[in-house]
């Protein structure tokens, strides 16, 4: 798949890599425990890496929500917060921020990006409604329907495949779209979400000419149009490198057209402007106007929505430091070096390289294991035990069951292994990439995991599994053996 590349930095000599644009000025200390300390830590979190103390992790792989490194300018910002309950100075900055990177003029502030799908989904979600989406995310899909609402993922054929050089897997398929809206009516579609940078799916992003073709349909049939903008400057970097038309356009004007689209973007901007909080936007008053007490309600007053003001005003800084290329590349450079050394040797990764992380396929990778004994979740337990990195499960774990209390199986089986902005060095990575080969060598050794305390909503988080077997002591004894006292 042929890239545009404005900054690509070329190589004379050697293998190319990923050249950090940024200097170091600040550092924190990790901690790489023995093995046999890992493992005990692992047994302590009942195989689920949420469970785990950053004291006993060396790469804080899990996610990149709030762990993006933030920049100088938003630090120093920090300091100047105007700390009033009603009016603050803090909330306009963000305000103005808003309506220069996404173009919409009101804005509600909320406390993150799962705040905004909760106002969202009670304010325009009624029982009966279905919800047409390029794919859910979790806390999205619980929200939706909470409220009643029916979540229906319209992905194209080539989202689910593992192996692709299709540029845009995170498309919707328009001729499903128009399938949904004869099938149920367009009076019963609450509105069309599209996720930028689909999480669930290996960060994979969308195309403007997709974008155009979803609001074509929402138009003719009078139906809204909302943007998850969570991921939306790694998905602007991908445009502008796969999308021959945007090529030489900024990606302040990408992004900006981007959210033309949407009636309503919404966001967490624990991502999108490395800081913590978030945000819902509109360029519509009876809209905003449909939300505002919800977020008064559930939020906080609407200057502050639930934030620290001082939160807000790193939000504010980041927001802009978006639309900086060198900025939202940093990751997706970092992610597309660790997926290419790990396909090169035959480690079943998903490709192309997408936001947010590297994603290796654990139904591939530990073929042995079925489904049912949660393969993304057992190879997630024995990459930590083995290295002290902690990625995250979004398999069957994050899934659900049916009423008749059996799993529901997930389309696909990941380990997500997060790339937070300008956190990891070269050198981590390659730690990383070393450590995920010797466990592919050694993947006969793992086995599956069952529950042992299993919460009703959202089980990924809180709930607690067992081995199925001991192959985590056998894992350690052939860690032992081929790298004696390393840690």
């Amino acid at each position: 798949m042929e890239q545009n590349s404005s900054n690509t930095i070329k190589f004379m000599y050697g293998t190319n890599i990923p050249v950090e644009l940024h200097k170091v000025r600040m550092v924190q200390k990790l901690h790489l425990k023995p093995v046999d300390d890992r493992l005990k830590a692992i047994e302590e979190g009942g195989f689920n890496t949420f469970q785990l103390s950053t004291k006993d992790i060396f790469l804080d792989m899990l996610t990149d929500s709030g762990t993006n490194a933030m920049s100088d300018n938003q630090i120093s910002s920090m300091l100047q917060a105007d700390d009033a309950y009603a009016g603050s100075q803090s909330f306009y900055k963000m305000e103005a921020a808003v309506r220069e990177v996404f173009g919409k003029h009101y804005v509600l502030p909320v406390h993150q990006g799962r705040a905004a799908e909760n106002v969202i989904s009670q304010a325009f979600i009624k029982k009966g409604d279905v919800i047409p989406m390029n794919y859910h995310f979790t806390t999205t899909k619980e929200h939706m329907e909470i409220n009643g609402g029916e979540v229906l993922e319209i992905y194209t054929d080539e989202a689910l495949k593992i192996k692709s050089n299709h540029p845009f897997k995170g498309n919707i398929d328009i001729n499903k779209l128009n399938a949904v809206v004869e099938k149920h009516g367009a009076e019963h579609v609450a509105f069309i979400r599209m996720e930028a940078s689909t999480n669930l799916i290996g960060g994979q992003p969308f195309s403007i000419q997709n974008m155009r073709d979803v609001k074509k349909v929402a138009e003719e049939n009078g139906i809204m149009f909302v943007l998850d903008a969570s991921l939306i400057g790694e998905n602007a970097y991908f445009i502008k490198q796969r999308e021959e038309e945007f090529k030489n356009t900024s990606i302040k004007d990408i992004l900006r057209l981007m959210c033309s689209f949407a009636d309503i973007v919404y966001f967490s901007s624990r991502k999108v402007s490395s800081t913590r909080g978030g945000g819902i936007c509109t360029n519509s008053k009876e809209l905003m106007l449909k939300m505002r007490d919800l977020v008064v309600l559930f939020e906080g007053f609407v200057t502050y929505g639930g934030m620290s003001v001082r939160e807000i005003e790193a939000m504010a800084v980041g927001l802009i430091e978006t639309t900086d290329e060198t900025v939202i590349s940093q990751s997706p450079s970092f992610i597309n070096y660790a997926v290419t050394e790990l396909d090169n040797a035959g480690i079943p990764v998903i490709t192309p390289a997408g936001a947010l992380g590297c994603h290796i396929d654990a139904k591939d990778f530990l073929s042995h294991v079925p489904q049912s004994e949660y393969p993304a979740g057992a190879l997630a337990s024995a990459l930590y035990i083995i290295s002290g990195c902690r990625g995250m499960e979004r398999g069957t774990i994050s899934s659900v069951r049916d009423k008749e209390g059996n799993d529901i199986l997930a389309d696909v089986e990941l380990l997500r292994l997060a790339f937070p902005r300008r956190v990891f060095t070269l050198s981590q990575t390659m730690y990383l990439i070393d450590r995920v080969k010797w466990l592919y060598a050694n993947r006969e050794l793992v086995g599956g995991l069952k529950f042992v305390d299993e919460p009703k909503v959202l089980r990924f988080f809180m709930g607690r599994l067992a081995p199925t077997s001991n192959w985590p002591e056998k894992l350690v004894a052939k860690f032992k053996a081929d790298f004696g006292d390393s840690l």
